[in-house]
């Protein structure tokens, strides 16, 4: 059937009209800042998805409140969503945001200090009455009071353009102002020449079911461009050009979604079933949410009735064969600690992943933190050591994820699994891996009945993995010391000390292939910066920036925490001064000064927000100077 024509609306959506001036800009970082009901990481995530398909980089940083219901135009109610979009590669989604876009007071208050002087701020005049300028605890308008003459200021009645767009359409009031976001997306689009054509296919699929609210948003998404294009308050636009990514397929996602393909994948090349079983807790419910939808794969999820429960489940399901994933965050892993001991006293494989979020209790629980490594490390009764890895990048909570599964079959041990808030939401360009060129994952099972011991170890002290079924392999498995080679109880002081030494010494030799360290920066650099998990973005590009400054500084980021690389305290000892930047207050730079008797720098913020650039490149310029 021959295609319908295009709207008036949708023409002037895909081509912008030649009488507004075209300004070229290299990056942009834009804030949508609202109430939760304002759908603002659904508008955040379309302009996204719009951005990816333009072809720039970008990089996104949601923020979530952590009130599941607060009352709508208050402080703690409000939703952020920012996102950093250039012509070139980068690393963060911005220190501070160029635009933000304010749909009532309290965004507006909450936002206001992050953004650039002389930046743009948009606002939905219709939102600042009195009653909503009362709530955001504002004494005045700040639309008239002259406090935002340090800004470029856009006043756009939203909520009575939207409606005057969507009249006649037999709406609910509600229904109508849940439509001002794609107004206000509509805006941005033709402001920084985004495509809508996703956007109008994501609404149609979304919306199928219910007629009158797909053809609303559509509408409003299209009013919003065709306003921007005609009103008189924009006299130009913007374009970001096309960054240089090399060629491939890409996809936007999060890293809780790469790291639930990575388990699946990792499934896949093991030649095995994939278990997750897991209870919901932020920020790690969404990699559950993703796995529950994969079922023609192989994959068996289990949302269990508590943490205790989720991490038994993994452990009968690596005991039957599996490869086996738990997933949760800080408090979750606080429950779990217990059974995770009893996997590492039975030597079987499993995966942990924490999600980090700030902490203590519940914390900051939509708020990024990494303050679990010690809880890794040695949260567990006795020594009970275990593997640890730490993703960088969104990207890399896939790569790890395969990594971590990896280890844990080939060594027949825990891994645990650090990721973050910040990394589990924020998103970026990914490039789909070619499947066919992935390493095989198999372990292969003990063959031989009669030489078989569940104990009996092979070069790298691990022990073969029989699961039931197995005629012939029938063994006994506990939480009570095992007897080296045959597996039977034992309270012998000197085999538990054989077996302490032996478990510790395993985990050891997964250092043999952890490839060399690499050092990004001056070569001849004085100071040396030594990052962890999602601090990765921000030490590059401040490196990057000072090394462009002439600045004698290098960086390298460790993915294994445990063990550490071999070639690490080298590495450490070749520069004057050492800088860790953590989200916690210390925990990686107190494991290394321990290990290595070195006096290194700590640097640490844990205020529930990534660090900037700027914050880096500001302790390592006091180190260069001399006052640290």
């Amino acid at each position: 059937m021959p295609k319908e024509p295009k709207s008036p609306m949708e023409e002037t959506a895909t081509k912008p009209q030649s009488n507004k001036q075209v300004q070229e800009v290299e990056a942009v970082t834009i804030r949508f800042a609202g109430d939760s009901g304002d759908g603002i990481q659904l508008t955040g995530g379309q302009f996204t998805n719009s951005t990816g398909l333009a072809g720039n980089d970008l990089s996104t940083l949601p923020d979530y409140p952590a009130e599941i219901r607060a009352p709508a135009g208050t402080l703690p109610g409000v939703s952020g969503f920012q996102i950093h979009f250039s012509s070139r590669d980068i690393l963060t989604p911005g220190d501070a945001p160029d635009v933000l876009v304010a749909m009532n007071p309290a965004a507006l208050k909450v936002n206001l200090k992050d953004l650039e002087q002389g930046g743009l701020v948009i606002v939905n005049t219709d939102a600042f009455t009195p009653p909503s300028l009362q709530k955001a605890g504002l004494a005045a308008n700040p639309l008239e009071d002259g406090s935002l003459s340090n800004y470029r200021v856009i006043k756009v009645p939203l909520t009575s353009l939207t409606d005057g767009a969507l009249k006649g359409m037999n709406l609910t009031r509600t229904q109508v102002d849940r439509c001002k976001n794609f107004f206000a997306l509509g805006l941005m689009y033709w402001l920084y020449e985004r495509p809508v054509e996703k956007t109008l296919a994501w609404i149609e699929s979304k919306f199928k079911k219910v007629p009158a609210v797909l053809d609303a948003n559509k509408k409003a998404l299209l009013a919003g461009y065709a306003y921007a294009d005609t009103a008189e308050m924009f006299h130009e636009h913007y374009r970001v050009k096309r960054a240089p990514i090399a060629p491939g397929r890409y996809r936007n996602l999060n890293g809780n979604t790469a790291a639930a393909l990575g388990f699946v994948t990792a499934a896949h090349l093991a030649q095995r079933p994939l278990f997750y079983g897991s209870y919901p807790i932020t920020p790690a419910s969404e990699i559950l949410h993703e796995l529950s939808d994969m079922k023609a794969f192989g994959v068996r999820t289990f949302q269990a009735e508590d943490e205790i429960a989720a991490v038994g489940s993994t452990i009968g399901a690596s005991f039957g064969g599996h490869l086996a994933v738990t997933g949760t965050s800080g408090p979750g892993v606080c429950l779990k600690n217990e059974a995770i001991g009893l996997a590492v006293m039975m030597e079987l494989p499993i995966v942990i992943v924490n999600v980090q979020r700030g902490g203590p209790s519940t914390g900051l629980p939509t708020k990024t933190e990494q303050a679990d490594l010690l809880q890794a490390l040695f949260g567990r009764n006795g020594e009970s050591p275990l593997a640890i890895l730490a993703p960088a990048t969104t990207g890399e909570c896939f790569s790890l994820a395969i990594e971590a599964s990896r280890i844990a079959m080939k060594y027949m041990t825990p891994v645990f699994v650090l990721s973050d808030g910040y990394l589990a939401n924020s998103s970026e360009p990914w490039r789909i891996p070619d499947i066919s060129k992935l390493p095989s994952l198999r372990v292969e099972p003990p063959s031989d009945p009669k030489s078989f011991k569940p104990y009996q170890r092979n070069a790298d002290l691990s022990r073969p993995w029989a699961v039931p079924g197995m005629a012939g392999f029938e063994h006994r498995i506990g939480g009570i010391e095992k007897a080296d080679i045959t597996g039977n109880v034992s309270y012998d002081p000197d085999n538990h000390d054989r077996m302490i030494h032996i478990r510790e010494q395993k985990i050891a030799n997964i250092a043999k292939e952890i490839p060399p360290t690499q050092v990004f920066g001056a070569k001849n650099a004085e100071v040396l910066i030594v990052g962890w998990g999602s601090t990765y973005g921000a030490i590059t590009a401040a490196v990057r920036d000072l090394n462009a400054a002439g600045k004698p500084v290098a960086s390298i980021h460790l993915r294994h925490l445990n063990p550490l690389p071999s070639d690490l305290g080298d590495i450490l000892n070749r520069y004057k001064r050492v800088i860790v930047p953590e989200m916690n207050l210390g925990q990686l730079v107190m494991v290394l000064r321990s290990r290595y008797l070195l006096p290194l720098i700590s640097l640490t913020k844990v205020k529930g927000q990534p660090f900037k650039i700027h914050e880096i490149r500001a302790k390592v310029q006091s180190v260069l100077d001399g006052k640290e």
